[in-house]
């Protein structure tokens, strides 16, 4: 019998590697700057964290049976969702014929900042905005670092999963709604589809949340508020989560325009909202902000990076870490006068930090800075037409290049831990 579970082992791994060969993304771009033998998933400790999420990735790749959830988590880079988008349309291979949800999303464009592409949202009436950089807050934050709040009673918000794509690929048969009233008996949240069927939510006061079921797919809709009172109340939303029950892998992405490691530490719920996801992986591209300040301390960032993933730990005990080390980037000084942009040598001492992270707590590094070409490499991507002028940024160019790296190099560690069974 130990035989035949043995022999079963070996097959099954065998047909895993061999499936994810053909998950790997072709025709990547070559420049003489990116050391491509370096775009691997390196883990310096312990192997259990990762290799359990690949088991997990397994019974996608072979069954098609279960739910794998990531969740991409930073700043700016991670706000503009194009280097994760990217990633998570990579992912999309290997859910093949079936459609899981497209993770939790956030209305950016409501609160007057670049919203990702790949989903549109219009809305209506007047509404305030907190995020979790300011120092003074109106609204309780959760997971996504950000929240719009409003009391018009012409407000209403419209989300159209896809975009300006009317490919339908993203769909959803529930909605999660996270946020709040300052009085729930008061204003209540409807949905309204395109062929104004109006749902009303099931609050989940645990939780704060409101669900809708819709009992079909739609990939848009609209939230409208009911106001009970003659005294307007306030509604204050601070995420969505549109769902569906096929299995895969929901890849879901969180940034805010200039956040760190406090400014998420600081997030009320974020350990609440958190559990709505519950991750098998959690990649950590939080740094470039940490880094941008003049007397940067390795030992802080680590200190309040272990806070960050203790939040995480105790909604998800055996999630696998994966930290994205800081890109190669430069200061903009003015001295005399003039201004002049310096490399900022922070980088190389993040990455030190997020190798010993990995090694604490049993995750990976996938090490941008190295793979991108090291100190100095932001002015190449430049030239090539793939970083910004502010040498911190890419273009949309750079970030589906990164985009594509970060995916391969997943895939290839997935494809390694199967070869070695």
């Amino acid at each position: 019998m130990r035989r035949w579970l043995l022999l079963l082992a070996v097959c099954f791994s065998s047909v895993c590697a061999d499936a994810a060969q053909g998950f790997l993304r072709r025709g990547i771009p070559k420049y003489d700057f990116i050391v491509d033998s370096l775009n691997k998933i390196v883990t310096p400790g312990e192997t259990a964290r990762r290799d359990g999420f690949f088991e997990k990735l397994d019974s996608i790749v072979l069954c098609h049976e279960g739910m794998v959830n990531i969740l991409h988590i930073g700043g700016s880079h991670v706000q503009a969702d194009i280097y994760s988008h990217e990633i998570r349309r990579n992912l999309d291979s290997i859910n093949d014929q079936n459609q899981p949800g497209r993770g939790l999303i956030f209305p950016y464009a409501v609160a007057k900042t670049n919203n990702p592409s790949n989903y549109k949202i219009m809305y209506r009436g007047e509404w305030t905005t907190t995020k979790n950089v300011m120092r003074e807050r109106k609204a309780v934050l959760g997971l996504t670092g950000m929240a719009v709040t409003t009391s018009d009673t012409l407000a209403e918000l419209t989300v159209y999963l896809n975009g300006k794509n009317r490919s339908n690929r993203w769909t959803c048969n529930k909605l999660t709604l996270l946020g709040y009233a300052d009085s729930t008996c008061m204003v209540e949240p409807f949905v309204r589809l395109t062929d104004s069927s109006l749902f009303a939510p099931r609050f989940d006061s645990a939780r704060s949340v409101y669900v809708f079921e819709f009992g079909r797919l739609v990939d848009t809709f609209t939230i409208v508020f009911d106001q009970l009172d003659t005294v307007l109340h306030e509604f204050t939303i601070t995420g969505l989560l549109p769902e569906k029950s096929e299995p895969g892998v929901v890849y879901t992405s969180i940034g805010v325009n200039g956040a760190t490691v406090p400014s998420y530490l600081s997030c009320e719920n974020f350990d609440r909202d958190l559990s709505l996801i519950r991750p098998d992986m959690v990649v950590y591209a939080i740094g470039i902000n940490d880094a941008l300040v003049k007397n940067f301390s390795e030992e802080k960032f680590i200190h309040r990076y272990d806070s960050l993933i203790s939040m995480v730990e105790s909604v998800s005990p055996n999630c696998y870490h994966v930290f994205v080390t800081n890109n190669d980037s430069y200061k903009r000084v003015r001295a005399n006068r003039r201004t002049h942009y310096e490399v900022n040598k922070n980088g190389l001492k993040a990455r030190d930090a997020f190798y010993k992270l990995a090694e604490k707590h049993g995750g990976s590094v996938w090490d941008l800075f190295e793979i991108m070409g090291g100190l100095g490499s932001m002015k190449l991507w430049e030239k090539e037409g793939m970083a910004a002028k502010d040498k911190v940024h890419f273009t949309h160019k750079g970030y589906v290049l990164i985009g594509d790296l970060f995916y391969n190099a997943l895939i290839n560690a997935y494809l390694e831990k199967n070869n070695k069974e």
